[in-house]
């Protein structure tokens, strides 16, 4: 039996919560530099600001669902191999939520006040992945992160010219991503069904229209 396996269920509850606690309340640790920290910090307007503020906010609302996806496709995936790389993938996504909340913090912003409606539903999703079989479940992470690379290049258009800071976060953000999918995509992923892209595409909709603003 593997370890994870052997663990007792209330004390996988109880790793479970305490994760999502602290990725709800903000706490995140980056194993790597912020892009941020040599990139010159441009003068914004009052508007270009808030404008930035928003956008970081989608990217860390992002990062809040990428950390319950992982999270719950690691906790319910079949074997020990796909569970180590459902985690590795959560730690690396962990420096895009510190890099996104500094940079918001940076910004004079918050992160959305959702965050828990934003995480549970994402947990939701990605334990439903997961019991689909772990070919299904790397088909979904496939398909969202090509979602979010596509939506971290339309922030890269939005973004303001003189804001480097955040674009240069973006752009680390948009190429790590591409990682994610493709290694997913060499692990055996399985394409997911057109509707379920769609539907992937307006639940990501009404979260990046929401989290702008909230």
């Amino acid at each position: 039996m593997s370890s994870h396996r052997s663990i007792h269920p209330l004390d996988q509850l109880i790793v479970g919560l305490d994760k999502a606690l602290r990725v709800i309340g903000g706490v995140a640790s980056a194993s790597r530099p912020s892009p941020a920290a040599h990139a010159e910090d441009g003068q914004l307007d009052g508007a270009e600001q808030r404008h930035s503020a928003g956008l970081m906010r989608v990217n860390h609302v992002g990062e809040v669902c990428a950390q319950a996806l992982y999270n719950s496709q690691a906790r319910f995936a079949n074997s020990e191999s796909m569970r180590a790389q459902f985690a590795q993938a959560g730690r690396e996504e962990e420096d895009h939520l510190a890099w996104t909340a500094l940079r918001l913090h940076e910004l004079g912003s918050q992160p959305s006040l959702l965050n828990p409606l934003w995480y549970a539903g994402a947990y939701a999703m990605g334990t439903l992945a997961a019991q689909l079989g772990d070919a299904r479940s790397l088909g979904f992470v496939v398909e969202t992160e090509r979602q979010v690379e596509q939506h971290l290049a339309g922030h890269l258009q939005a973004l303001p010219a003189q804001d480097a800071k955040s674009r240069a976060i973006v752009e680390q953000m948009r190429d790590d991503e591409a990682r994610h999918g493709k290694k997913a995509q060499e692990l055996g992923a399985l394409e997911m069904p057109a509707p379920l892209k769609g539907a992937m595409a307006a639940v990501a909709k009404v979260m990046t229209t929401t989290a702008y603003y909230v």
